[in-house]
């Protein structure tokens, strides 16, 4: 058997093992380890599948497991990137219900659900800024990703939406601004 698909099962099963705070805490560590370390993929095809996974239903961490996965060895490499993307939480959650009854109540688990929160979204927040100047946002730009959040978040707009019209907005711009500028 292929030694690609035994390192890439360990890969994501560490980095889902490792990794608290959903999906965008995980960026980092799966750059480290995609990018740098294994050198599966460069930088700019890991900020594309980056924004691929996010705009595809489902959880981004399988998501972007799938992709890079079959970009190594298509569907076998996607399966083994899902399987070991995903056991480590489900082994996890598989062990929290089975004992959350005894230590729900517990004001020392509280006390450290309330300190995680914050680290949380600093865990969030890094890979996001980091994210935002890889993608080229800077001040002449920065009011689509700011207006898209202020839409969801004041008025609701559905995300779906706000990434169709953020996708046609740049496939007009490509067509009928771009070409003009050069």
């Amino acid at each position: 058997m292929d030694r690609i698909y035994w390192t890439c099962f360990k890969t994501f099963f560490k980095i889902g093992l490792f990794t608290f705070g959903g999906g965008y805490a995980m960026i980092p560590l799966i750059e480290a380890e995609v990018v740098d370390k294994q050198k599966w993929i460069d930088r700019t095809r890991f900020t594309d599948l980056i924004a691929i996974a996010q705009s595809c239903p489902g959880v981004f961490a399988i998501n972007i497991s799938i992709f890079i996965g079959h970009s190594l060895r298509k569907t076998k490499g996607a399966l083994v990137a899902c399987l070991g993307a995903a056991l480590p939480s489900f082994i996890i959650i598989l062990l929290i219900a089975m004992f959350f009854k005894s230590f729900e109540d517990n004001p020392v688990v509280a006390s450290m659900f309330r300190g995680i929160r914050p680290a949380v979204v600093a865990l969030i927040a890094v890979p996001t800024f980091n994210l935002a100047v890889r993608s080229g946002i800077n001040l002449a730009n920065c009011w689509i990703p700011v207006g898209g959040a202020l839409l969801i978040w004041l008025l609701g707009v559905n995300p779906i939406f706000i990434i169709i019209a953020a996708g046609l907005g740049g496939w007009l711009y490509g067509t009928l601004v771009k070409p003009t500028e050069s």
